[in-house]
């Protein structure tokens, strides 16, 4: 079992965003919600939570769901392809 609110804080710690910062689309009480991130279909609720940064998504591949992102603003900073 999987939340998005762990997933997400640990990609924003990873990017050296502060977490607590962070403004999203889906209440804690959402992010906080138990799913199964496994292979079968999705679980997840979508959101979509900004840091100083980077913007962050879920991301599905075969129904493994994991949190994506991507700049926030225009850079040079090039994204490998999302979702597997």
């Amino acid at each position: 079992m999987a939340n998005w609110y762990e997933m997400l804080k640990e990609a924003m710690q990873d990017d050296g965003e502060d977490f607590e910062k962070r403004v999203c689309t889906m209440a804690e009480e959402g992010l906080r919600k138990e799913f199964d991130d496994g292979y079968g279909g999705t679980e997840g609720d979508p959101f979509t939570a900004w840091g100083e940064r980077w913007v962050y998504f879920p991301i599905c591949y075969d129904g493994a769901e994991w949190v994506g992102h991507a700049p926030r603003n225009p850079c040079d900073t090039a994204m490998e392809h999302q979702g597997g």
